[in-house]
């Protein structure tokens, strides 16, 4: 028999942020999250996210043994301003059983229900910041520290319970020796000559702080015509801020500025911390931290985390301009692989950047809707 929980405890969430770890305990491809961090992203206190959006957490178990969860998702903003009446689900893992997963998504259902929201989606996060998607190709290649893994049987499971396909996303990579300079060396010249553009030299954190609020300022411009989009407030800048920026080498921080000291572009790289994040196994201490950073300062791959260019520069050749400047932080640095965040397929402006380095799309992954 079947039972689904609300987690009222400090003890309960930590349950639900420690499932997975039992659930791919065998799998070489899962990437664990730090525990604190997780456990931070679900405190109302802590997230300011709450200020405009809701979540309730959900546990299932069988015979008294725990067997999934799911967080059930509203964000106001993207219900009230975008009038986009969703209701979200994520963190939604569970064994092959459909009896659970139904169970889960039930509750899911009738909370949109209650709510009179028209339809569900997932899995997705909070935002355009946290992880989409549930993978349906790519089960073989190790997963990245802002992506979820999940068994193959997941995709049959939403299928049996009346989900259709909503979204559709691509992971690509590409060996750094791809990139020919040749595409943007000449032309980055031309285009900060013609717009008066010059690129940033970022060398440490506090450099990069000045620009940080104008850079989610200018994600919220490059990125609202997305189907998935939802703006990104004041009050969660500062949360972003604290939370990702120390992870990030400055050095792979790209500012590119007009003559006004205006943001037109920006990239931010981060370093592969999959396996670092698998030998911390949800833990910063005692030794977590110091594959973390060993991982920030030596890993030879790199994953293209956000890119965004100002709507009156789109189409103006900005991106060569930040690609000639990773060309040679990562010629310096002796990269070897280049990987790629979830995509959508329709964002045919993004594949269209990319394309002479010759991608190959290693995982594919897909959000699913119900009409309620």
């Amino acid at each position: 028999m079947i039972t689904t929980k609300e987690i009222t405890s400090k003890k309960d969430l930590k349950e639900f942020v420690k499932f997975p770890f039992k659930l791919y305990k065998d799998s070489k491809y899962w990437v664990p999250p730090i525990i604190k961090q997780e456990l931070e992203t679900f405190n109302k206190d802590k997230n300011p996210i709450f200020k405009d959006a809701e979540a309730r957490f959900f546990l299932a178990y069988r015979n008294g043994e725990l067997v999934g969860r799911v967080a059930a998702i509203i964000n106001w903003l993207e219900v009230n301003k975008q009038q986009i009446k969703k209701m979200r689900f994520g963190w939604f893992d569970f064994i092959d059983d459909l009896e659970v997963s139904k169970a889960l998504l039930e509750v899911v259902e009738r909370i949109g229900k209650e709510q009179k929201l028209n339809y569900t989606e997932g899995p997705v996060g909070f935002s355009n910041l946290d992880k989409v998607g549930v993978m349906t190709e790519g089960f073989d290649s190790i997963s990245t520290m802002i992506t979820w893994y999940n068994h193959p049987y997941y995709v049959k499971h939403y299928e049996a319970h009346g989900y259709e396909i909503e979204k559709q996303y691509s992971e690509s990579r590409f060996p750094f020796k791809n990139v020919k300079p040749e595409f943007f060396k000449k032309a980055q010249e031309l285009i900060k000559k013609r717009y008066k553009l010059t690129a940033l030299k970022l060398t440490k954190t506090e450099e990069v702080m000045p620009y940080a609020d104008r850079m989610f300022d200018l994600f919220n411009k490059s990125y609202s015509s997305l189907s998935s989009f939802v703006e990104i407030t004041d009050i969660q800048k500062e949360y972003f801020k604290n939370k990702f920026i120390s992870f990030v080498n400055p050095e792979y921080i790209k500012f590119v500025i007009d003559e006004n000291d205006n943001l037109v572009g920006f990239a931010i790289v981060m370093p592969k911390f999959a396996e670092a994040l698998q030998k911390a196994n949800g833990k910063l201490f005692p030794f977590g931290f110091s594959h973390i950073l060993k991982a920030k300062k030596n890993s030879k791959d790199v994953i293209f985390y956000l890119i965004g260019i100002h709507p009156d520069y789109q189409n103006k050749g900005v991106h060569a301009v930040i690609f000639n400047e990773y060309y040679e932080t990562f010629t310096e640095k002796g990269i070897e692989t280049c990987y790629r965040t979830p995509e959508l397929e329709d964002n045919l402006a993004i594949h269209k950047i990319w394309k002479h380095f010759d991608p190959e799309v290693y995982k594919r992954r897909k959000t699913f809707r119900k009409d309620l």
